[in-house]
């Protein structure tokens, strides 16, 4: 499901238009990005939890050389999901 099937399915479940659901679920996704920039943990009850997570540095191999190379620490976003939606899709 791309993002614009998205908008029109919430848009028909919520009863508006898909303008309105477009600017909604758009600003949902920019404060959800806003808070995890900021370290913050996002929970939707019943949903999951986004989250800050680290990646320390690692060793890898240049596939083309062989070569050993270090794989600098990062920092990536994470979801886990709840145990609500774990089960409702196990169930379908």
């Amino acid at each position: 499901m791309q993002k614009t099937d998205f908008i029109k399915a919430v848009a028909e479940k919520a009863g508006t238009t898909q303008r309105d659901t477009s600017t909604i679920v758009n600003a949902a996704l920019d404060v959800i990005a806003d808070a995890l920039t900021r370290g913050e943990k996002v929970t939707l009850t019943g949903f999951g939890t986004f989250e800050v997570r680290q990646r320390n540095e690692r060793e890898g191999v240049n596939p083309q050389t062989r070569a050993k190379i270090t794989i600098p620490a990062t920092k990536t976003p994470g979801f886990s999901a709840s145990s609500t939606l774990k089960e409702a899709v196990k169930t379908e």
